[in-house]
């Protein structure tokens, strides 16, 4: 399986990436198509978060294969929810996870291998030599504000859930099985329009300037 080491951006060998599309057979060709999606105009063009989604849903899709476990369509994109996604509890995460583990998937290393947004650009930018100046700076503030709130709502879904918990197992709460939401929503009192907080700065503006 791949090492688990992070990449020096400065230093082609160390790139994280471009070693598990090695490891995992990705195929060369998945590199070039990461490139294509991060340097092309307009619409068609997807964000380093969103390749970094790409690629851990290949990663996924490739542990399955390898493990002989069949998946219908749709299948890797819930499971890959159910494994990083802030809105699910801690239950379905780890039945999720449980599955995968009985079926001969090795959870802790392809949670391991999973690659952040800066591995992605330290791949291209570094390792390949890509370029994308419109907006890029931009892009990366709007990805590190994003990532500072995920990680601040996941620590705060940590504790809410383990404090009930506990006040469960010593009588101090009676609950059943439950599901904790965490939510941070934005309202636009200008177009009467709300969003939750990540959604609105992906997005990008509100419907106030949508029109």
């Amino acid at each position: 399986m791949p090492s688990n080491a992070d990449e020096d951006a400065g230093d082609r060998v160390n790139s994280k990436v471009a070693r598990l599309i090695e490891q995992y057979g990705l195929g060369e060709r998945f590199g070039d198509q990461l490139e294509a999606r991060w340097t092309a105009d307009g619409d068609q063009r997807e964000s380093l978060r969103a390749l970094a989604d790409r690629f851990n849903k290949r990663l996924l899709d490739a542990a399955l294969h390898d493990a002989d476990v069949s998946s219908v369509d749709g299948e890797v994109d819930n499971l890959y929810r159910l494994l990083t996604s802030d809105d699910v509890s801690s239950g379905n995460r780890t039945e999720a996870q449980q599955r995968l583990e009985q079926n001969g998937v090795d959870i802790d290393q392809l949670e391991r291998d999973f690659v952040t947004y800066q591995a992605v650009r330290s791949y291209l930018t570094a390792y390949r030599g890509a370029e994308y100046d419109r907006g890029d700076d931009d892009e990366t503030r709007v990805d590190n504000v994003i990532e500072t709130i995920q990680r601040l709502t996941s620590r705060t879904r940590s504790v809410a859930e383990k404090s009930i918990d506990q006040l469960d197992s010593t009588d101090r709460l009676s609950i059943g099985e439950y599901r904790l939401f965490i939510d941070i929503s934005v309202l636009c009192e200008d177009c009467d329009t709300q969003y939750g907080l990540i959604e609105l700065l992906r997005e990008g503006s509100c419907e106030c300037q949508s029109g």
